[in-house]
This record gives structure tokens, C-alpha cells and sequence, in this order.
């Protein structure tokens, strides 16, 4: 009874809000001085105060103890007020000798053996717990620096070559092979969670012979290489000219003069549209500058019937020899073009899409470009080089024949799954690619394979051993990409409510080394500081060893955020969600050689093993994506930088910014919100003293759906719906306002432009009201607790 008048006494002396009446503050007296009185009767009469030693004075609770005596207080407050107030007075007793020591034995005895009892009870219910429900393996070991280096070191330029040319070695009949193959090396790696996803798609595929372009005065017929037709019938054309095409094109025969566009601009346009009726022409494009999709868009607007394509040999880079080889394009912007925005399975409405335009497109070698403009084979000379165009004067007709065949095949994906220990419905998507067209789109499949499955061998040891990420990561590698992304699109559209929500981030592995010069990273704005850091700790131990003795050995291109060829689309225009991808490129001789990389060449056209020889550039690319998955994937708080947001929309308004005041001042309180979220959020977040778990879920939650409010609705073909994307590294615009500006000058309409405004403003717009929104959550929150 004592002791709980002593509880009620320290309650009292608190500040605690329901003991501050008067009629409280009286019972607690008058139990102080019950408490007086009880210290009088014969139990406490060995009670001593002494301030020689210390002891807490809950022990004084025993019922065994025997205690001294003291000196009474007289006052009401006692001596329980002067112990919680005076720090010299503090309690000391003193145990004597017990009365009986019989019973003393025999009660040491009955505790002994009740202990015993109970320590071998719990043993045993706890073996059989153990061995019928086994916990959850829990990490041995924490998520630091020190796992990413044990696991970033086992990659090995060695182990991605050996995986590389396993790959390529395998007979290859159809997408589900390789698949399989590809599903098999992860399983051996150890990922248990491994499924084989397929869809049944409409493909654009070659037809049973070439096609072929023939001059109408002097009758010659050439095929997409520049060699001339064969004329004996029963000859079989080889792979290289069944696959020069464009999938999903129009089909069949058009005979009309050759026009040349250039580059197919809106300045292209307007210069050839002042000399020259361009109803039902054929264009002679050239790839490069834009999308290839918007350009299309434009000619068909224009009124041209048909296209022929081809690549400058200036805008190549000097060590590429692909002058006479012709290649393959996809006009599908992406996904099964038969169900258009929903998943392609059993019981989907098939759509009777076979063409996706009204252009008859073919793509051509150089070589019979020259031919065609009547151009010598010298032309491009070693000091200089000479783009490309056809003489004013030189008109001429052909006749362009097209009989590709489309037909629904399955396509298949390979998901792989690592569940995360902490957040398991938080993804990070690691995405690869398989060639779904036999022998073209170059050697890059078998890289960003080998790449993917060598980041799978150095992490699946530790697994082993007890460690997984925080959260989920995803392994997949993609089928269809080379008609459209349509493996991708298709699996993200059967689970779009699901990624929408979970999906943290995509890592993107898309031909990851396209030439030999130069590191290109591309990282959407809220990761480009985190790629920035792993590129910058990369090259630092790249520069200790042979690889790149010299800084100029390893240039590195900046961090940036335009459109990139590959699996991302998807993630990056429908779901709003961050991405970076890591690649080795060639130098450009030529500024207009963005957009090169839509055309896919035959295999043999670029060997792989000639640009990486020792698969030290695959073993960068590989440690960079293992490093910037591996943060993501671990760390309390994402890595995403909101300030960088506001950075790139400000950046993006420079060109535009004097015509457009609406936006400057939508893109200043953006600026100033996100600067506050930085500074209110991110940095006590990071403080693991302030990290309460709740709150970094909450911060989580905002981090990761920072991008959504930048999604348009519709946007010009070929260009990004996410406005944070610029076109390429020459622009520093809005894509969408620069598309409206051209529209502006070619149709002399401002009502165009207006409507893209519009849009930009109101994306700017809910982006500031997201954050704020952030903020006052965080700001109520810490109301509410205190």
C-alpha cells in the first residue's frame, strides 16, 4: 500500500495536466500523510536515511526487509518531498540476519525448483514452436557501404563476358527460347522467385520477299542495301534484306517523284512546300534531330504518301562503318497496337490495327541514298564530309514497293523477384531486353542480359546469407522491344493499379554499350544527383586501376534528363516514375545524331566484343546500376531530390521564359515550396536521431509520386508525355512548347501553343500544390504529437 501512495505522490510533483485541480492536489496530501502514519507502525521501523551510498527506492518494497528506525517527519509534504527535491538525501537500509533461517531454506528451495520447472518448460515449448513455425530469415547484417562494396566487387568484367557469349552461342527459334535460356541462368543464380510472363501480340514482320525500290526512267530495281534486285525469281534473298523494313508501315506500291526533306523539320517543310506539291511524293529522309515518329506525323500531315530513310554518313561517327547496310525502324509508339491502353489477354478486344500510318516507309542504306541523289561515291572525303542532298535540279520518279505481313506471335517476359524486408510493396524495377527480331537490333540484347544476370550473381550470395534490401526489387527482362516495347507495355498495363501505387523507381540496362568514348547517363531530375554521385565514386576507383590511368581516357558527358531509347517509356510516361539508365556511346561527328539509335542494325553490323574487348565498359555499367539499385532499394529515406525538380523546370523555361511570364512566376513558387520541403523534411528525415518510422513513410510516400504531377495528357507522337524530359542534349526547352511553337509557324495558327501552355502551367501548378500539400501533412502530424 505504501509503495502506491509513493507512485501517486511522484505523479503528483509532476506536470502532468489531470492532477492540476485543487480537489486532487488534496487527496494527494492527505495520502502523504497516510503514508507518514504507515511509516510509524512496526514494519517500517528500521527505516534509516543515509547519504552515503545509493539506492533507488523502489527496493524498499520487500516485505523481507527489516528496517531501522527514523525520525518521523512532521510535516505534511515529508521526507518523500525532500527525496524527489534535495539530491543529498538519498535512501539507504540495511538487511540483518532473517528471523527463522529453516524457513529461509525451504523458501530459497521452493524458488529454485519453480525456476527450474519454468527454464525447462519454456525450452521445450519453445524447440517445438521453432521447429513448426520458423521465423523469417531477418538480416544478419546492416545495410551500409560496407554490403554494397561486398557485393559491387563480385562483379567481374570476366564473369559478364562468359555469361555474354552463353547467350549468343544459343540457337535463338523464337522469343520464348531466349527467354527461357535467360529465365534458367537466373534460377541457377539462385532467384527462386522466377516467372516467365507471355502475351499474344499483333507483329509487323517481314514478308516472304524483299522490298525494293526501282527508278522509273532507267528501270533499275535496288534493294534497301543499294544491290541491285536479282532477276532470277527463285533466288532467296538473304536475312539482312528481308529485315530492312519498317514495322507496321503501309503496304503495297506507290510510284511518285522523290523530294527531298532533310531532316524533315518544320523549317524542312516550309522551305519545300514553297516550290513544290508535295500530295502523294515520296520524302528522302533523313534520321536524325527529332523523333522519328513526330517527323512521320508532320509528312502525313503534310500530305506525302510515302518515305524513304536513311542515315547520313556525316552524322555518324567516324569509326562506324555502316554506310551500306540498311536497318529496321518500329513506328508503334508502343505496346500490342490491337489493344491500344489495356493488356493484350485472353477475352481483350482485338482492334484492327495493322497500320499505324497512312506513309508507305522504307529504310535504305547510304549507298542507295547517293544513288538516288545522283552522287558520286567520293563525296565524303577523309578531312571532310559532305551531307547528303539532292540537286535542285534533279527530279526524279520511283516506285517503292512494301509486303511486310502482320500476324499475332507471343511475346515473353522473364520477372524475377527479391523480396524486400522492410517495404515488400515498395518496387524497384531493374529492366533488361531480349531480341524479339532474329539477327537484327545489333549484339545489345546479349549486353543488357549478361549486364542484369552479373548484377544477380554478385547479389544472390549475400541472400544466401541472410541479408535482403529494404525493398522489393524486380528483375526483368523484356520481350517485343524492338517492335514497340511491347513486352513491357503490356505486362505494366495487365498490373497498372498496382505499379502505379508501388513502383519506386525503373533502372534501366538498354544496349549499354553502344560505342567506346564516352559514359552517357540519363537520370529523370530527381535522380540526377544520385547518379551524379555514383558516377563521380565509379571513376575515383576506375582512375586507381589500368582502365582510365588518364582523365581523358574516361570523358564523362553531364547528367541529363532527355528521352532514351528502350523499356523505360512506359514507367517514365504513364506511371510517373523516376528512371535512370547508364550507357558507353560514341562520340557524335554531328549535333543533328540524336535519335541514331532508332534504327536497328543487323547484329553482325556491330560487334560488341570489337567496342569492349575486355568488358571493362560492362563492368562499369553494371557496378553503376548495382550501386544507384542498391541505395534506392535501402535506404530509410529515397534518395530523390525535390529542389533538382523545380531546378529543371526553371532550366527548361529559359528559352521561353520573356514570352511566357505565367509560367516564370508558376515555376518561382514551386521553387520556394521545394526549397522548404528540402530543408523542412529531407534533411531532419536523414537524421537518424529525428527518423521516426511513421514519418519516413509519409516522407517516402511524397518522394515517390514527385514526378506524377508533370504527366499530360496527350502529347505530339514520338515526344514524351512527362514534361521534365527535353528532346536531347541541344534543347533546353519544354518539348511540348517547342512542338507548339513549330506547329505555330508551319500552320499559322496560335491556338496550338496556347493549349500547350496551358498545360505546362497546370502540370507547374499541381506540382507546387503537391508539395505544399506534403508540408501541411508533416506540419499536422507534429501538431497532433505535441
Amino acid at each position: 500500500m505504501a509503495y502506491h501512495k509513493v507512485n501517486a505522490d511522484q505523479r503528483a510533483q509532476g506536470h502532468c495536466p489531470y492532477l492540476d485541480n485543487d480537489e486532487l492536489q488534496a487527496t494527494a496530501l492527505d495520502l502523504e500523510w497516510d503514508m507518514e502514519k504507515e511509516l510509524e507502525e512496526p514494519g517500517f521501523d528500521h527505516f534509516r536515511l543515509d547519504g552515503t551510498s545509493q539506492h533507488h527506492l523502489g527496493n524498499s518494497q520487500s516485505p523481507e526487509l527489516d528496517l531501522e528506525p527514523i525520525q518521523p517527519s512532521s510535516s505534511p509534504k515529508g521526507r518523500f518531498q525532500r527525496l524527489q527535491e534535495d539530491p543529498d538525501y538519498i535512501s539507504h537500509y540495511t538487511r540483518q540476519a532473517p528471523k527463522s533461517n529453516r524457513c529461509s531454506v525451504f523458501r530459497i528451495l521452493k524458488v529454485f525448483c519453480t525456476a527450474l520447472i519454468l527454464f525447462i518448460f519454456g525450452t521445450v515449448i519453445g524447440y517445438y514452436a521453432r521447429k513448426k513455425c520458423p521465423s523469417p530469415p531477418t538480416s544478419q547484417e546492416p545495410n551500409n557501404s560496407h554490403i554494397y562494396h561486398d557485393i559491387l566487387k563480385e562483379i567481374k568484367a570476366e564473369n559478364i563476358q562468359q555469361i555474354y557469349r552463353d547467350l549468343l552461342q544459343f540457337p535463338r527459334e523464337d522469343d520464348a527460347d531466349i527467354a527461357m535460356k535467360i529465365l534458367g541462368h537466373w534460377r541457377s543464380q539462385g532467384l527462386e522467385d522466377v516467372h516467365l510472363v507471355n502475351f499474344s501480340v499483333l507483329l509487323d514482320l517481314p514478308g516472304p520477299s524483299a522490298n525494293t525500290v526501282t527508278l522509273q526512267d532507267s528501270g533499275e530495281c535496288f534493294y534497301p542495301s543499294g544491290q541491285q534486285c536479282s532477276r532470277d525469281p527463285k533466288t532467296i534473298p538473304n536475312q539482312d534484306l528481308l529485315h530492312s523494313y519498317a514495322a507496321y508501315s503501309a503496304k503495297g506500291t506507290l510510284e511518285a517523284e522523290l523530294v527531298d526533306v532533310q531532316y524533315g523539320t518544320v523549317e524542312d517543310l516550309i522551305r519545300v512546300r514553297t516550290t513544290t506539291n508535295v500530295t502523294k511524293k515520296i520524302a528522302l529522309l533523313k534520321l536524325g534531330q527529332s523523333p522519328l515518329l513526330y517527323k512521320l506525323s508532320l509528312l502525313e500531315d503534310a500530305g506525302f504518301g510515302g518515305v524513304l530513310l536513311y542515315v547520313d554518313p556525316c552524322d555518324l561517327p567516324k569509326a562506324a562503318d555502316l554506310a551500306d547496310k540498311a536497318f529496321m525502324v518500329s513506328l508503334n509508339s508502343g505496346g500490342d497496337p490491337s489493344t491500344p491502353g489495356y493488356a493484350s489477354i485472353d477475352g481483350s478486344y482485338r482492334q484492327n490495327r495493322l497500320n499505324l500510318t497512312t506513309l508507305l516507309v522504307q529504310p535504305i542504306s547510304a549507298v542507295l541514298a547517293r544513288k538516288l541523289v545522283s552522287l558520286p561515291e567520293d563525296t565524303a572525303q577523309k578531312d571532310r564530309c559532305t551531307p547528303l542532298q539532292l540537286p535542285a535540279a534533279g527530279r526524279k520518279k520511283i516506285n517503292l514497293t512494301i509486303q511486310s505481313v502482320t500476324t499475332y506471335k507471343t511475346i515473353s517476359n522473364v520477372i524475377g523477384y527479391l523480396k524486400g524486408a522492410v517495404f515488400p510493396d515498395r518496387y524497384i524495377i531493374v529492366g533488361s531486353h531480349h531480341s524479339s527480331l532474329r539477327g537484327y537490333g545489333g549484339q545489345g540484347w546479349a549486353s543488357s542480359s549478361a549486364v542484369i544476370t552479373a548484377l544477380l550473381q554478385a547479389l544472390m550470395p549475400k541472400v544466401k546469407r541472410g541479408w535482403r534490401p529494404d525493398r522489393t526489387l524486380l528483375f526483368c527482362s523484356w520481350g517485343g522491344t524492338a517492335f514497340g516495347n511491347i513486352g513491357s507495355y503490356e505486362w505494366a498495363e495487365d498490373l497498372r493499379s498496382v505499379l502505379h501505387r508501388n513502383v519506386v523507381a525503373y533502372i534501366g540496362l538498354h544496349n549499354p554499350v553502344r560505342g567506346n568514348s564516352t559514359l552517357h547517363p540519363v537520370a529523370s531530375p530527381s535522380l540526377q544527383q544520385l547518379a551524379a554521385e555514383k558516377i563521380d565514386l565509379c571513376l575515383f576507383l576506375q582512375s586507381q586501376s589500368f582502365n582510365c590511368v588518364e582523365k581523358s581516357r574516361c570523358p564523362v558527358s553531364n547528367v541529363s534528363s532527355v528521352q532514351m531509347q528502350g523499356d523505360s517509356d512506359y514507367f517514365i510516361n504513364h506511371l510517373g516514375v523516376p528512371a535512370t539508365q547508364f550507357s558507353y556511346e560514341d562520340t557524335k561527328a554531328s549535333e543533328n545524331s540524336s535519335f541514331l539509335s532508332e534504327a536497328l542494325f543487323p547484329a553482325h553490323a556491330t560487334k560488341t566484343e570489337e567496342l569492349d574487348p575486355s568488358f571493362i565498359l560492362h563492368e562499369t555499367i553494371a557496378k553503376l546500376t548495382g550501386q544507384v539499385t542498391l541505395q534506392i532499394a535501402t535506404d530509410p529515406v529515397l534518395p530523390f531530390n525535390a529542389l533538382d525538380i523545380a531546378l529543371e523546370v526553371q532550366n527548361n523555361l529559359k528559352g521561353d521564359g520573356a514570352g511566357f511570364p505565367q509560367l516564370l512566376a508558376a515555376a518561382s513558387r514551386l521553387r520556394d515550396t521545394a526549397e522548404l520541403f528540402q530543408s523542412d523534411e529531407m534533411r531532419p528525415a536523414n537524421d537518424p536521431k529525428e527518423r521516426a518510422p511513421v514519418r519516413v513513410r509519409m516522407l517516402n510516400d511524397v518522394l515517390q509520386s514527385l514526378e506524377k504531377s508533370f504527366l499530360l495528357h496527350r502529347a505530339p507522337p514520338g515526344l514524351y508525355r512527362n514534361i521534365l524530359y527535353r528532346l536531347d542534349d541541344r534543347t533546353s526547352q519544354f518539348s511540348v512548347l517547342l512542338e507548339a511553337l513549330e506547329h505555330c509557324k508551319l500552320h499559322q495558327s496560335n491556338e496550338t501553343v496556347q493549349a500547350a501552355l496551358s498545360e505546362v502551367l497546370n502540370s507547374i501548378s499541381s506540382a507546387q500544390v503537391y508539395f505544399k500539400a506534403g508540408l501541411d501533412v508533416f506540419e499536422t502530424t507534429l501538431a497532433g504529437k505535441k
